[in-house]
């Protein structure tokens, strides 16, 4: 039976920044048996995740916050390596994904995009603080099935209404689905705005892309 506790252990060494340590654990929970993707989803995604909590509590600063994201990184690329064939390359769909104007939070985002490439979606990130032109260009460039927008300010969640409406102005809302997502975001806001689909956190969000490729 495979030691979940190692995966816990992942989060915790990604969270103190320990590379050495976190690789040595990565290759330990390999030979235990576990997935790239179990890795990246219940170990190294958890531990950016309260990287992101302890940066909102001050207590852990950006220069440390780029440190443990470019750890996630190294560690994402050499599972990446590792996957089997038709893990890595099956593809599910292209999704256009960013954090909305006037909102710099992207840690969440992120996560959420690691995830979508590991399970097999062509992503493109338009950033954070991005314009509802981006959004809307990209869409276009790339020929997105999904369009997945996050907000983590309360303030900011008005600006997925307005992506709504730009996406039927540019007249591609027919060809795109949407999913929402981020702290303050809730399935009646998703609803109310005409959101296709809202994930309350990353897995989920790869859940319901999923889902939407299938409709």
């Amino acid at each position: 039976m495979k030691d979940e506790t190692i995966l816990q252990s992942i989060g915790d060494s990604l969270l103190n920044i320990q590379e050495d340590e976190t690789f040595t654990l990565i290759e330990t929970a390999t030979a235990d048996g576990f997935t790239p993707v179990e890795i990246i989803e219940n170990g190294l995604s958890p531990g950016m995740l309260a990287v992101g909590d302890r940066f909102e509590r001050g207590d852990m600063f950006l220069p440390q916050v780029m440190m443990a994201a470019t750890l996630m990184g190294k560690c994402v690329d050499s599972l990446k390596g590792n996957m089997a064939g038709n893990e890595a390359a099956e593809k599910k769909g292209v999704i256009v994904i960013g954090t909305v104007e006037g909102d710099v939070h992207d840690i969440g985002k992120n996560i959420v995009k690691v995830l979508l490439n590991v399970n097999g979606f062509e992503v493109h990130d338009v950033g954070r603080d991005a314009l509802l032109e981006k959004f809307v260009e990209k869409a276009k460039e790339v020929n997105a099935d999904i369009i997945a927008s996050s907000a983590l300010m309360t303030g900011t969640m008005e600006v997925m209404g307005d992506l709504e409406t730009a996406l039927k102005e540019a007249g591609i809302r027919d060809d795109v689905k949407t999913i929402v997502g981020g702290a303050p975001v809730t399935q009646y806001w998703a609803e109310k705005i005409g959101a296709n689909a809202y994930a309350e956190n990353a897995g989920e969000a790869v859940q319901k892309a999923v889902e939407l490729m299938q409709v």
